[in-house]
C-alpha cells in the first residue's frame, strides 16, 4: 500500500483556528426559555392577560358610565345576587357589578401602566447619570435625603387635594413622588460598576460619557429595571385603590375599585359580595403581575442563564 493511499493531505483552512466550540448564545432566547420553563410564570402570564384584556374589552362592550343609574328606579333590580344572568350580582342602584368591576380594573391598569413607565423612564434616566457622576451625584444626594422622608402616600394625597380628582392628575401624583426612589435604587446598581476595568478603559480612551451609561452600564441593568417594575405595576394599583377608597383618587366620573370598595363596605353584612369581589379582582391582579414580573427580572439575569 502505497503512502498516498495511507495518508491523505489536508488543505490549511487560517479560519478554522477561529472556530468556537460552544454553543450559539442569544441573550433573548435563553431570557424567554428561562421565563417559560417555570410553569407557575406560565400560569400567571395567562391569567394577566386574560384578565388585561378582558378589563380593556369589556367596559367597551358594555358602555358602563358611573353616573348613569338606568335601574334606580326598578327595585327588582337591586342587591341581586350572583347568578348566571348577573355574574358578580347588581349593586343598591341596580347596576352589574361585573361591568362597573372590569371598567374600575381598566382605570386602575392604565393609571399603573401610565405611572410606571413615566416612573422607569425618568428614574432610569437620572439615576444612571446620578450613579456615574460625582459632581450630580453630590447635588442630588441631599434632594433624595430631604425627599425621602417625606411620606409618598402624603405627597401624593395633598396634590391629589390641590391639582382635583383626576386619572391625569393622578398619574401625575404617583409619577412625581415615585421616580426618586427609582432614580437612587438604580444609581446604587451604577455605583456597582461604574468604576470597573472595562469602564476605566472606556474613560482613559476618551469614550463620551453617554456612550459609556448607555454601552458599558445600561446593558448589565436590564434585570434590574425589571425588578423595578414587577415591583412599581402591582404597587401603583394598590396606591390608586387606597387613594381612591379615601376619597382623594379617581373622581366619581371614573370607574374605581378603590372607589367601588369604599362605597361597599357598609354592605358587607347584607350583601358582602358587593365588597369582596372587587377586594379580590384587585389582589389578584397586583399578585399575578407581581410574580410574572419577578420570574421575568430573575430571567433576564444573565447568571441564570448558565447550565
Amino acid at each position: 500500500m502505497t503512502d498516498q493511499e495511507l495518508f491523505a493531505f489536508k488543505r490549511a483552512d487560517d479560519s478554522a483556528s477561529e472556530h468556537i466550540s460552544a454553543p450559539k448564545y442569544s441573550y433573548w432566547q435563553s431570557v424567554f426559555r428561562k421565563f417559560f420553563s417555570s410553569k407557575t410564570a406560565i400560569v400567571m402570564l395567562v391569567i394577566a392577560l386574560t384578565v388585561v384584556l378582558i378589563a380593556f374589552i369589556q367596559p367597551i362592550l358594555s358602555g358602563y358610565d358611573p353616573m348613569e343609574t338606568p335601574n334606580i328606579n326598578n327595585p327588582s333590580m337591586r342587591f341581586i345576587r350572583p347568578n348566571g344572568e348577573f355574574w358578580f350580582g347588581t349593586d343598591d342602584k341596580g347596576n352589574s357589578l361585573f361591568d362597573a368591576v372590569w371598567a374600575g380594573t381598566r382605570n386602575s391598569l392604565i393609571v399603573s401602566f401610565s405611572a410606571t413607565i413615566i416612573t422607569q423612564i425618568l428614574g432610569v434616566t437620572v439615576g444612571m447619570f446620578w450613579g456615574f457622576s460625582k459632581r450630580f451625584d453630590a447635588i442630588m444626594i441631599q434632594i433624595y435625603n430631604v425627599l425621602a422622608n417625606i411620606p409618598m402616600t402624603l405627597v401624593a394625597m395633598i396634590m391629589m387635594y390641590v391639582l382635583g380628582s383626576g386619572m391625569p392628575q393622578l398619574i401625575f401624583a404617583l409619577s412625581v413622588t415615585s421616580w426618586i426612589s427609582t432614580a437612587y435604587f438604580i444609581r446604587v446598581q451604577v455605583m456597582i460598576i461604574r468604576d470597573r476595568e472595562y469602564n476605566l478603559a472606556s474613560r482613559c480612551l476618551g469614550t463620551p460619557t453617554v456612550k459609556i451609561i448607555t454601552h458599558n452600564i445600561f446593558p448589565y441593568l436590564i434585570s434590574v429595571i425589571m425588578t423595578s417594575i414587577s415591583r412599581d405595576v402591582p404597587s401603583f394599583i394598590s396606591y390608586e385603590v387606597f387613594l381612591s377608597f379615601i376619597g382623594v383618587g379617581l373622581s366619581q366620573a371614573h370607574a374605581s375599585l378603590g372607589r367601588m370598595i369604599q362605597t361597599y363596605s357598609s354592605y358587607m353584612t347584607s350583601a358582602p359580595y358587593l365588597f369582596w369581589i372587587p377586594v379580590f379582582i384587585s389582589a389578584f391582579i397586583s399578585v399575578s403581575l407581581y410574580i410574572v414580573g419577578q420570574t421575568l427580572a430573575d430571567a433576564s439575569d444573565p447568571r441564570t442563564h448558565m447550565v
